[in-house]
């Protein structure tokens, strides 16, 4: 968007009102030689389409559409707009490219190919956000018909297969870095119809002579490079040498001088191709003089199951391969602006919650703890799994060593998850005054739907859930409610508020699990953007001060990477699932966000920018621009369009640029 445009980022008004179903979301199209929309009033003849012949406006529907747009198969399409953002320094900003084929171009089961290229973004003072670096290209996969899995793009071979009758959608994201002058950004991408690799192949392929010699050669550089032990120094020398002789001829062949000439880019098209068939995009985007703090002003905390990481990479806990696996799965996911804690189960719903796997005394303990993009961190308690002397002797030296760190005011413990009746309340008190003739500034968190059944607390249920913090004080400083509790009753927040001890440092914190449903925010498949993106809003809105999600990766149990995914049986679709690992869909090793998990990272983003403009007019006028802007007035009344959150960040811009 540019600042204080009222339409939306990507192309005007967004999807219906109406969600996508859960499951069924058709194909459609016909068969070989359909035609889906006019042409540009030419005619393409019988026969198999050249798309190296054809402009791709001929061959396929291209428009845009913001992140909060769900995607479908059936989307219809729109006129091509020019795209404008808008984004601080260190914030990531996405928009998605719809395609849908008009006619099939390619002789297979397919529509066609396409290939997406992208320009880097420079301004008029010469800086530019950099292809591969701060803009990257993801494919939008349906799960059970919903689009949410975003697959990485290749760079190099940016090419994706369109189906007939099916509308595909690519995300393209802007990751803006601290250090970004300001300014206006331009530049273009361009989406061009390919031949398939099948149709290429029957045109290009090599004579087999020509294969076979290829082969030979390559099996003799194979047998030569093979391990051995070598007589001498100089034999290895010249085996190697000529190993390289052999390779050096082969690529001297005249079939691969076109990759020659590229630089080994074979897959990316020239300029004159570009500007003479394809179909330009073009996408500016305006860096701010605000930059989000690297540390987030509201601390989330998410959940990733250890257990589901060991069952489906085969891990033994402990080994090395865990913790390597535990690191890579926590670091990937703080770019969320998230503060990831791993989780097993004990007993009843006892809980080990933990960010670090090494102890306080490992020197990558105080690397992960200090890192300033995490807002808060679980310490494990040990003793759940193991009640022994040696367990919390561990423990006290834990925290004794933690509590020496400037980093010690981030730490909290997670004992027990939404316990239920006297018994359960009990055991957290008495864990809790352990811990504290440790330290008497731990800080303990405790999730809870409801009072302990079995007392005589209050009179209805729900007082009885607003006077927890008489029963756990001074054993819990983190009062973290469900949201379902509320409903749509954004009255009751007083009742709960008014119950806690600030001067204790008594603080008020949310959570979704399963509820709230539809229509209130939560991230189930299926749900509407701008529903995924609120629950931040309501957090905001409503005065917490920190926010907890059960689970990011707790799919059903599998023993191989590359399994399909299934969805826990009793849970709503996608919740407690935020990524995907991503051997399902390719050979790659990272993990495969979810549109879900990049609209909670847009809702951390919207938090800085209310932050940014209550600091300087007040929360009251915070609060009144949600309502003005109609992207947020409560949980069932948002926006079902994305034109509101452009308005809500382009008056943030004009009013708090410096």
């Amino acid at each position: 968007m540019e600042p204080g445009d009222s339409n939306s980022a990507a192309g005007g008004k967004t999807q219906s009102a109406s969600a996508p179903p859960v499951e069924g979301v058709a194909g459609g199209g016909t068969s070989y030689g359909w035609v889906d929309g006019g042409l540009r009033g030419t005619s393409l003849g019988a026969g198999v389409i050249d798309p190296t012949k054809v402009h791709s406006e001929d061959l396929l529907h291209v428009w845009s559409m913001p992140s909060t747009a769900n995607v479908s198969q059936q989307e219809a399409p729109r006129p091509l707009e020019k795209v404008n953002l808008l984004a601080a320094r260190n914030e990531r900003e996405s928009f998605q490219i719809a395609l849908r084929p008009k006619v099939s171009w390619a002789t297979s089961d397919i529509a066609g190919s396409v290939q997406i290229q992208c320009t880097d973004l420079c301004s008029s003072s010469g800086d530019r956000l950099v292809v591969g670096q701060s803009i990257t290209l993801r494919r939008v996969v349906p799960i059970l018909g919903v689009p949410d899995a975003l697959v990485p793009i290749d760079p190099l071979s940016p090419q994706i297969s369109l189906h007939p009758g099916e509308t595909a959608a690519v995300w393209v994201s802007l990751n803006v870095p601290c250090g970004q002058p300001p300014g206006l950004y331009e530049g273009e991408i361009f989406i061009t119809a390919v031949k398939t690799e099948l149709d290429s192949s029957r045109t290009e392929s090599l004579p087999k002579s020509e294969r076979y010699r290829l082969y030979r050669e390559l099996r003799s550089c194979l047998d030569i490079t093979e391990p051995r032990d070598y007589s001498s120094p100089e034999e290895m020398v010249q085996r190697l040498t000529s190993a390289s002789t052999t390779l050096r001829r082969m690529l001297d062949n005249p079939a691969l001088q076109d990759c020659q000439e590229s630089n080994g880019f074979g897959d990316m098209m020239d300029e004159d191709v570009m500007n003479n068939v394809s179909v330009r995009l073009k996408l500016s985007l305006t860096v701010w003089d605000f930059t989000l703090p690297v540390t987030p002003s509201l601390p989330a905390v998410f959940g990733i199951s250890e257990t589901v990481i060991e069952d489906r990479f085969c891990l033994e806990h402990g080994t090395e391969g865990w913790y390597d696996a535990l690191d890579h799965h926590f670091r990937w996911l703080l770019q969320y602006r998230i503060s990831p804690f791993f989780c097993r189960w004990g007993d009843s719903m006892r809980i080990l919650a933990y960010t670090c796997p090494w102890p306080a005394d490992h020197p990558k303990a105080n690397e992960y703890y200090s890192d300033p993009r995490l807002a808060a961190y679980a310490v494990p308690y040990a003793p759940i799994l193991s009640c022994t002397d040696a367990a919390k002797n561990s423990l006290r030296r834990e925290v004794e060593i933690l509590k020496s760190k400037p980093h010690w005011s981030k730490a909290y413990f997670y004992l027990w998850d939404e316990p239920l009746n006297v018994d359960q309340y009990d055991m957290i008190c008495n864990i809790s005054n352990e811990l504290r003739s440790y330290s008497p500034d731990v800080r303990i968190l405790t999730t809870y739907y409801c009072g302990p059944s079995g007392s005589e607390l209050a009179p209805s249920t729900f007082e009885a859930f607003v006077k927890v913090p008489n029963v756990l004080r001074p054993h819990t400083q983190i009062f973290c409610t469900s949201e379902w509790v509320l409903g749509t009753r954004e009255d009751l927040v007083k009742d709960i508020v008014a119950e806690l001890r600030p001067d204790l440092g008594e603080e008020w914190w949310t959570y979704v699990c399963m509820g709230p449903s539809d229509p209130q925010p939560n991230w189930h498949l299926g749900m509407r953007g701008t529903q995924h993106r609120a629950v931040m809003w309501r957090v905001w809105k409503e005065g917490g001060t920190g926010f907890l999600y059960w689970g990011t990766n707790c799919y059903e149990k599998a023993m191989i990477p590359s399994a399909e995914i299934c969805f826990r049986r009793g849970l709503p679709p996608g919740d407690g699932v935020l990524f995907y690992p991503g051997e399902v869909f390719s050979s790659s090793h990272e993990p495969v966000a979810s549109t879900r998990l990049e609209r909670i990272l847009s809702g951390m983003q919207d938090i800085e920018y209310l932050k940014l403009y209550s600091s300087r007019y007040g929360r009251e006028e915070g609060l009144a621009l949600l309502e003005k802007t109609g992207m947020y007035l409560g949980p069932d009344r948002y926006t079902l369009d994305h034109g509101p959150v452009d308005v809500m960040r382009g008056e943030v811009y004009r009013t708090c640029r410096s």
